[in-house]
């Protein structure tokens, strides 16, 4: 359905609250489903994975008893997620929550997932293996810099936006370069799929204080050690056949558990990586609110962010 012949206020309203991690996004959403009637989406990329609890964060069973979400515990960590499967089952999801007289309130930190939802994608190549090899190939020769130079060279705009250690992206990247001999960002702006028929409400959470953003962080991943990470990831390679270039072994924290656990890091210092990693992850996480999803922003460190975010979404449910 095309929002150009549509009047945006007959179609119905969905909530999205974004923002990076550690700053509360699923605790008010929980919040506001108290007050609404609303129905959970989850959008995190590492949430989709079955047996993956402690390093994504993922509410504990009570806690998803008491507040049902949608899209999490999808897949085992040995497969692979898409952006395009997320937005199929995102939608497929919201329509039934609308079906239902609710209103879908999707909450989490993949931003990919969310421009995803709200743009579109598009055609992009199909994997190659044998091209993802080559390229893996040249990784370990060069190192993935060496590799986010060449994406400069060929694709400026994708490389702008990409930390020169973002391996999986930098990859995929060459990969639809070397395959179709179009750049990743010329596919992107050709054009994308008619938007969903949904009116958007957009909240971004962010940190007036970025140092406490990152004390949060800290905080988070030392409860996450505490509560049995690494534990949690030597029974994942028990129980699964991984491979470090998995999604899921790419995940913040479970890759750096993992370099520990293969001898490729020391263990003294896990604790400083993963918290580095999952700031890393939140800067990434703050360009995207800002330069491309552009949400109304509210305070997460403000004195009632749950009020502040419910005064934004309130008139929905006038």
């Amino acid at each position: 359905m095309n929002r150009s012949v549509v009047d945006p206020c007959a179609l119905p309203p969905a909530i999205l609250l974004m923002g990076p991690t550690a700053t509360g996004k699923t605790a008010l959403a929980m919040e506001l489903s108290r007050r609404f009637p609303v129905e959970l989406i989850s959008v995190d990329s590492a949430q989709v994975f079955r047996d993956m609890d402690i390093g994504t964060g993922k509410p504990d069973a009570r806690t998803l008893a008491d507040f049902p979400h949608h899209l999490i515990d999808l897949i085992s960590p040995q497969q692979a997620y898409s952006a395009a499967r997320f937005r199929t089952d995102a939608l497929a999801a919201m329509a039934a929550i609308t079906r239902r007289g609710r209103v879908p309130l999707l909450v989490g930190g993949t931003m990919l997932y969310f421009k995803a939802l709200v743009d579109g994608l598009v055609d992009l190549p199909a994997a190659d293996p044998a091209t993802r090899a080559a390229i893996d190939q040249e990784a370990a020769a060069g190192g993935w810099p060496a590799l986010h130079a060449q994406l400069a060279a060929v694709d400026p705009a994708t490389a702008a936006r990409l930390p020169s250690t973002d391996a999986q992206r930098i990859q995929r990247a060459l990969e639809v370069f070397r395959v179709s001999g179009r750049t990743l960002s010329s596919l992107i702006s050709g054009g994308a799929q008619p938007a969903p028929p949904y009116r958007f409400v957009s909240v971004g959470l962010l940190a007036s204080d970025r140092s406490v953003l990152h004390q949060r962080i800290a905080d988070r991943f030392d409860a996450m050690l505490a509560a049995g990470l690494e534990a949690e990831v030597a029974w994942l390679r028990q129980k699964y056949q991984l491979q470090a270039d998995l999604p899921a072994m790419r995940c913040v924290g479970y890759r750096q558990v993992w370099e520990v656990q293969h001898g490729l890091a020391p263990r003294r210092e896990l604790r400083e990586r993963g918290i580095y990693a999952t700031r890393q992850l939140a800067k990434r996480q703050i360009t995207w609110l800002g330069n491309t999803l552009r949400p109304q922003i509210v305070d997460c460190l403000g004195a009632d962010p749950t009020a502040a975010v419910s005064e934004v979404v309130g008139p929905i449910f006038a």
